[in-house]
């Protein structure tokens, strides 16, 4: 059984998709687990100085004096009996460089899949294949425009890297050049098996 080009070009459409919106879905989704009192926890420690001092009365600790005067014997006094927290603000998270060694790695990983993709992209068109790409597709008509949209990709993949590393989100920062290697991996894959 074969499957036909169209099926396949609507897999592939398929799968583009959903991994761009796993990718763009998964910060919301983990803003979502977080626990709601981490934002007042944050502002509590944020309005504080670095090393302060807080007395809080606490019921459980008040002492009892005795009865109260100008009262019933019945009803007993009690005085607030302080109890000292020292707080301090926690250590903010060490954060990474943006061009470390890891990011590195991983955008030559990707501008080296995307140059493999190019290649691969353009041996295919020049042997009378077709772009199945829709958004790749207006630029398979001359080769620098091919080349130029790939080199485009990469520099996106290094831009939506660098607004997860400004946003915090350092694991969504890896994720990115991750899937775009992945994607390129299987697009090369994929015109190997299909070279004509």
């Amino acid at each position: 059984m074969t499957i036909s080009p169209l099926k396949k070009l609507s897999a592939s459409i398929r799968s583009i998709f959903s991994t761009l919106a796993l990718v763009l879905a998964l910060p919301v989704l983990l803003a979502a687990q977080a626990p709601a009192t981490a934002g007042i926890q944050a502002g509590v420690a944020n309005a504080l100085p670095d090393a302060a001092t807080l007395t809080v009365w606490q019921p459980d600790s008040a002492r009892m004096l005795g009865p109260a005067p100008d009262s019933p014997a019945s009803e007993t006094a009690f005085a607030p009996e302080p109890s000292t927290v020292i707080s301090s603000r926690p250590a903010k998270p060490e954060q990474h460089r943006f061009w470390d060694r890891e990011n590195a790695l991983l955008f030559t990983a990707t501008g080296g899949m995307a140059a493999a993709d190019f290649f691969a992209t353009h041996a295919n068109l020049a042997g009378g294949g077709r772009e199945l790409n829709p958004l790749t597709r207006p630029f398979a008509r001359s080769t620098p425009l091919l080349a130029a949209n790939f080199a485009l990709e990469t520099a996106g993949v290094i831009g939506v890297s660098y607004l997860f590393h400004k946003t915090g989100h350092h694991k969504l920062e890896r994720l990115t050049s991750l899937v775009s290697i992945g994607t390129s991996a299987g697009a090369v894959v994929y015109d190997r098996a299909h070279r004509r």
